[in-house]
């Protein structure tokens, strides 16, 4: 069993809100989650994908009165978003009652409809959390290749073998495309969202191009658009948006998309040992999206990052306001002896950043020329954590 990080963090806001919402993928672990604080609390669990879980709800005020002095977790809630608006009037009247904190934890495998649902009838008794695959500080530091390779599913991560780690994500590709797209988003072919999803996967850390994809897909750019943001809605792909800079600089206006867990990327390409990936193409942007995602899992929610790309060629991967701690500039490097281009030292000149790092594939960290420092993602991922 993995400790997850999440789980103090899930324990403090549930002491602090009425209901709290954790969203996430399938299959990255919100259930085990839940289950591990319902054993530590009096809880009762409730699956929405189980038929005889959701008959027990056809009458919700009653069920929760049953259950007033219990935690009650609704996993899969965004197949039943008709007990929204009556929680509204449940927790109102706990808070009459004297109890304030601690009713609910919603589980959702997409953020469609539970943000959707939630945020018009639970507004100001709400709270959200995202659930990341795993993150290099949640396993042994001698597999960061092998979670590099495998993704953070736990499933695929802890298979026994490369072979069936591939086979997992392969499934899980195809129970995405077939089952749970069809039932929380628009009818799309399902080879055609797969050639899409493909496709990503082979511009991974590239800029989006929907007049590109469109043709790929036979489709119009509008449309490549959509797809595009119902996978971001899914939380199966990130998109990250370009930094806005007052320089005065004709600035890239494409957000760059990357596949949101590596594993997932490389099982759409068919890569299954640590040697295919590093032989293959995409290997350089397979490595920024696994910093990319192990890095974004940290940040805390008021914190907001970009990349910064001018048509003359200045360009860093990664910037983060870092609040009271200032600008951060990130290249990334997948190399152990990381050499950093012109491109980054002149797009440092543009922003002038508080801090610039480069984030390797090696265990070192150590200075290099004009103030940048070279750590390993571990280290950059401890640095972050200790603000």
């Amino acid at each position: 069993m993995i400790k997850r990080q999440l789980h103090k963090k899930l324990e403090k806001m549930l002491d602090r809100n009425p209901a709290v919402a954790l969203t996430g993928p399938r299959q990255v672990g919100k259930t085990t989650l839940a289950r591990e604080l319902g054993d530590k609390r009096n809880a009762v669990y409730l699956d929405f994908e189980n038929p005889r879980d959701l008959v027990k709800i056809k009458d919700v005020q009653r069920f929760c009165e049953l259950n007033k002095d219990k935690l009650i977790i609704f996993d899969e809630v965004q197949k039943a978003p008709e007990i929204f608006a009556p929680l509204r009037g449940i927790i109102d009247q706990y808070r009459r009652n004297g109890r304030k904190y601690g009713h609910f934890l919603l589980l959702g495998s997409a953020s469609i409809e539970l943000l959707k649902q939630s945020s018009e009838t639970l507004a100001g008794r709400i709270s959200y959390l995202e659930l990341h695959p795993l993150n290099i500080q949640e396993i042994n530091q001698n597999d960061i290749h092998k979670l590099w390779n495998r993704g953070g599913f736990p499933e695929s991560f802890l298979a026994p073998d490369d072979e069936a780690s591939l086979d997992w994500r392969q499934d899980f590709i195809r129970t995405y495309l077939e089952r749970d797209i069809p039932q929380l988003g628009p009818r799309i072919p399902a080879e055609t969202l797969r050639r899409f999803w493909t496709m990503l996967a082979h511009k991974q850390s590239g800029l989006f191009n929907a007049s590109e994809l469109a043709r790929g897909l036979d489709v119009s750019s509008s449309t490549a658009g959509r797809y595009l943001d119902l996978m971001v809605d899914l939380l199966l792909v990130r998109k990250l948006q370009p930094w806005h800079s007052n320089q005065g600089k004709r600035l890239v206006k494409s957000p760059k998309v990357y596949v949101r867990d590596s594993g997932v990327t490389h099982a759409l390409l068919n890569i299954e040992t640590v040697n295919d990936l590093l032989g293959h193409p995409v290997s350089g942007g397979s490595w920024e999206g696994y910093v990319i995602e192990n890095i974004s899992g940290l940040l805390p929610k008021l914190i907001s990052m970009g990349f910064y790309r001018t048509k003359g060629g200045a360009e860093i991967d990664l910037i983060l306001d870092m609040d009271k701690e200032g600008i951060w500039a990130i290249e990334i490097k997948q190399s152990s002896v990381p050499k950093l281009s012109r491109g980054f030292y002149t797009a440092c000149e543009d922003l002038k950043p508080d801090r610039k790092f480069v984030i390797h594939s090696g265990k070192d960290s150590f200075p290099m020329s004009d103030a940048v420092e070279a750590v390993s993602l571990y280290n950059m991922m401890k640095i972050i954590s200790e603000i």
